[in-house]
């Protein structure tokens, strides 16, 4: 733990990744949503109470390690953002598709916003799966290119998915592009037909 203040805190990151490039192959998105997972101490989390299995090891890798479990039939992206042994992570939740789009629909079978504004259909998009797990991000398939686009406004929400979990429900570590249709859940009339994106 000595050098964990030389590491950006976990929800800082996590705000930090929206409109970084989210790669794979000749597939590319920036990064519209994004979810803090705080360890140990964070009852959402995979590693809360400290807990570690076969499942979970890749959240105890260095920062940078990429973390992909499976969830029903859908794999999720995480990033390890801590030096080794402090488990905690954030889960890309959505991007904004700007290359490869044909060879995304055809992994996903359809197109639109609807193809990647969600953790599990950016995966299918990407064809991200169990195998991309436990690497070091740039260093295998699944790169990451630290922001080329900045948000006008990021809002911060409660996670997706965390019922009955006290203060870890409400906890507001859910960041995303304010106006941008391709996060998860974004109403009609809450788009901007610049993506949220400052000119």
């Amino acid at each position: 733990m000595a050098h964990a203040h030389r590491h950006t805190a976990t929800p800082v990151a996590a705000k930090a990744l929206l409109g970084a490039v989210l790669r794979v192959g000749e597939c590319a998105g920036l990064i519209v949503e994004t979810e803090a997972y705080l360890g140990q101490t964070d009852r959402a989390a995979h590693a809360f109470g400290g807990r570690r299995t076969k499942t979970n090891a890749a959240l105890y890798g260095p920062a940078g390690t990429i973390y992909i479990y499976q969830m029903r039939q859908y794999c999720l992206l995480n990033v390890v953002t801590q030096p080794a042994g402090v488990p905690q992570g954030i889960l890309i939740r959505a991007v904004q598709p700007t290359s490869g789009q044909t060879v995304m629909a055809a992994w996903r079978g359809r197109s639109g916003p609807a193809m990647t504004s969600g953790p599990g259909k950016l995966c299918q998009a990407f064809a991200i799966t169990l195998a991309d797990n436990n690497r070091p991000v740039n260093r295998a398939r699944v790169g990451l290119e630290l922001a080329v686009r900045r948000p006008v406004q990021i809002i911060s929400a409660p996670r997706i998915g965390v019922p009955n979990k006290g203060e870890a429900t409400a906890a507001r570590l859910r960041f995303f592009v304010a106006g941008n249709a391709c996060v998860s859940d974004m109403k009609k009339s809450q788009i901007d037909p610049n993506g949220g994106w400052q000119r």
